[in-house]
């Protein structure tokens, strides 16, 4: 399959800068793969389309504030995103410099990152942040990835909450003075998020109210939680000209007894987003039974993939040529989804991660 088949144009103008006044207020569209309907409807319209017996899978990983603002010794300015803890930390190279006078402050923290500008860093370069804390670049990894080391007067997590901002995805575009802003917190994160490590939201899960989620429960509902950090593989740009050739980054991921025995008990297991859909299919045998575990996924999902356990699923509109696009496509058909996406363009649907949202069943 050829990558460029996945393209599709969007108007500037669909891509959504900010959330839904109130979340249960995006537009949904329906989509039936049985008979290919399409219904236009708002999210608070979601219970209309369950029934006893389903099982709702969420993904409760909960989005870090990951992006900081730094200075370098020379004054410049730069943005580093945070993508992962690194577990073993290695040792601070050694140097004679006084170019780099590197101190502990009082917690080090090591991670992988990306950094913008990244053309002239190099090993040893300093950045410093408002209270005197420091990251260190100790290696690189390749092309877009740094490892740095991190010297703050605040627990780490602390130091996040305190200096870090919501990692927006580059699309949401806003004039400076309001390229953050306080509400950006708290909606650029699902209300049933509780672990934390994803560097971008699942975003399918943004449209739920606790409103909502009293009517679920009232129609008996079983919600089951599972976690998959979202990390770099998700949002990384399909380079490959054959989508088979595509590797994901592993991310890791996890469900319990109690949510996998929710889900084999299921009549229906309706997926809140493509991150939980691939939890459900990386723990999931042939039979399509899901077994408790932790662990890391590859699992790329593209048309042909046949689906072990997700029989509903509830997403956003994704970039094209993404593998989130692919999967959408992979679950419920290429053609189809490509026309559902041409009527919400022409419908004025809002689109990526502060967007409408697709039900398909």
């Amino acid at each position: 399959m050829k990558l460029q088949d996945f393209d599709y144009q969007l108007p500037q103008s669909r891509i959504a800068q900010s959330p839904c006044a109130k979340r249960d207020h995006a537009r949904m569209m329906v989509l039936d793969r049985r008979i290919g309907s399409l219904e236009h409807r708002h999210f608070y319209d979601f219970p209309d389309f369950v029934r006893k017996g389903d099982v709702l899978v969420i993904n409760d990983s909960k989005v870090i504030p990951a992006r900081l603002s730094g200075r370098k010794e020379t004054g410049s300015r730069i943005e580093l995103l945070l993508l992962s803890r690194y577990s073993d930390s290695p040792a601070v190279p050694e140097t004679d410099s006084t170019e780099w006078p590197f101190f502990r402050v009082g917690v080090e923290e090591t991670w992988e990152a990306l950094l913008k500008p990244g053309k002239r860093i190099r090993i040893g370069t300093s950045i410093f942040f408002d209270d005197h804390s420091r990251a260190t670049v100790i290696e690189r990894i390749n092309e877009k990835k740094w490892l740095l080391t991190f010297n703050t007067a605040l627990p780490f997590d602390l130091f996040l909450q305190r200096y870090g901002k919501a990692p927006l995805p580059p699309y949401i575009k806003r004039e400076k003075k309001n390229a953050q802003m306080p509400e950006d917190r708290d909606r650029y994160q699902t209300i049933y998020a509780r672990s934390p490590g994803s560097i971008a939201a699942p975003t399918a899960g943004f449209h739920f109210s606790e409103a909502l989620f009293k009517t679920l429960r009232e129609l008996e509902i079983v919600i089951a939680p599972v976690t998959l950090h979202v990390g770099f593989g998700t949002f990384t740009p399909i380079e490959t000209e054959d989508v088979e050739d595509h590797v994901m980054e592993v991310e890791s991921f996890s469900i319990s007894p109690e949510s996998s025995d929710k889900i084999n008990s299921a009549e229906r297991v309706i997926a809140v987003g493509t991150t939980s859909t691939r939890v459900l299919e990386s723990a999931a045998d042939e039979q399509g039974r899901v077994h408790p575990m932790s662990g890391q996924s590859r699992l790329f999902i593209y048309p042909g993939y046949r689906f072990k356990r997700v029989q509903a699923l509830l997403t956003n509109f994704h970039l094209p040529k993404s593998s989130l696009f692919l999967l959408a496509c992979a679950f419920a058909g290429k053609d189809r989804i490509q026309q559902a996406y041409a009527t919400a363009i022409q419908e004025e649907y809002r689109f990526y991660s502060y967007g409408d949202c697709m039900l398909i069943i």
